[in-house]
């Protein structure tokens, strides 16, 4: 069953391949920060030591990976970066702030490689212990602009990022859906917007998201904090 913390806020950033999301993720760090919260800032695959040989493996590996193969390994990934990062900083009532996460299995190894969705969802689901993030900020970005935007600053060979047109538009076509399937959960933003226009609605978004989950855990131990001013 899925679940979300009771203590920290967990937020996650989604989005295809030239979306914006890192650079996104480290503004609102820099934002939560400045606000006086305590921030961690991870990602999937690679928040781990562990996370980051499994990287190198399903991102940057010459040669075939069979897709239920590809999927498992980033699962692995999942479940331990969820055990040893991010539900010790949740417990510790931080703001967890992680880049891609069970969604994009779904977007990626679901759509993409045309496997179940449910299927690679209820996989995640269980190497995490069915944690679910207080919000995920999906960038919507058309595949063709996005590989534009990679072309000129790749420096590395990238397994997904090299995969077809159709592939990415499968992706981005399964991200929307699971926005549609969960609007309470997701902010879809168009990521052609200017970063600090896109950075400003985030931080918005994020302490509304913040004021209820401090709501909710109201006279419990260890309750979230406000984010203070909807910037």
């Amino acid at each position: 069953m899925a679940e979300r913390s009771a203590s920290g806020l967990f937020l996650t950033f989604e989005g295809g391949d030239g979306s914006g999301k890192s650079t996104q993720a480290r503004l609102l760090t820099d934002w939560l920060t400045a606000q006086g919260r305590s921030v961690l800032h991870t990602r999937e695959p690679g928040g781990t030591d562990l996370g980051l040989e499994l990287r190198d493996i399903v991102l940057h590996r010459r040669g075939h990976i069979a897709e239920r193969a590809e999927a498992l390994l980033y699962a692995a990934d999942r479940a331990h970066n969820i055990a040893t990062v991010v539900r010790p900083a949740l417990e510790r009532g931080d703001v967890v702030i992680q880049d891609r996460y069970l969604d994009s299995s779904v977007a990626y190894q679901g759509a993409g490689r045309v496997l179940d969705p449910a299927e690679v969802r209820d996989l995640s689901l269980w190497a995490t212990g069915g944690l679910l993030p207080h919000l995920t900020i999906l960038l919507d970005l058309d595949a063709r602009t996005g590989r534009e935007r990679l072309a000129a600053a790749r420096t590395r060979y990238d397994r997904l990022e090299d995969e077809q047109q159709e592939f990415h538009e499968r992706v981005r076509a399964g991200y929307l859906a699971l926005a549609a399937a969960e609007p309470d959960r997701f902010l879809v933003l168009d990521a052609t917007l200017p970063v600090e226009e896109l950075a400003e609605r985030i931080r918005r978004r994020v302490s509304t998201v913040a004021e209820l989950a401090s709501t909710e855990s109201t006279e419990s131990p260890g309750a979230t904090p406000p984010v203070g001013g909807g910037a």
